[in-house]
């Protein structure tokens, strides 16, 4: 992805965002939350260590490294998400009958745009 992909918005991401349901309580990362947090503030450090690269003129070949590092960890991260969504919030659909077809198509949607980057 380039840093111009990287700074539009897209029309499917503003989507998502406004049919998200923030409000509807407990989510499936919750019980993980300052592990996911502890783990965003490490890739986000990853980021900065990047930018600090650019500005010492680093050689091309070791930012393009810690790009794909970087990389990596927010796919990890993304997977580690996507699987607690599964296991709480799907499977949640699935015992109660409520809203069953709806989780799938969100989870497929959301692993899709995955397989996108």
């Amino acid at each position: 992805m380039t840093t111009t992909e990287a700074d539009q918005v897209t029309p499917e991401a503003v989507e998502a965002v406004e049919a998200a349901d923030y409000g509807h309580g407990v989510h499936g990362y919750h019980k993980q939350k300052d592990e996911h947090l502890k783990r965003l503030r490490r890739i986000e450090g990853q980021i900065r260590g990047l930018q600090r690269m650019v500005d010492e003129d680093v050689y091309c070949i070791d930012i393009l490294t810690q790009v794909s590092a970087s990389t990596k960890a927010l796919q990890s991260f993304a997977l580690q998400l996507l699987e607690e969504h599964l296991r709480h919030c799907v499977a949640d659909a699935a015992a109660t009958g409520a809203g069953i077809d709806e989780k799938v198509e969100e989870a497929t949607k959301a692993i899709a745009r995955m397989m996108r980057t």
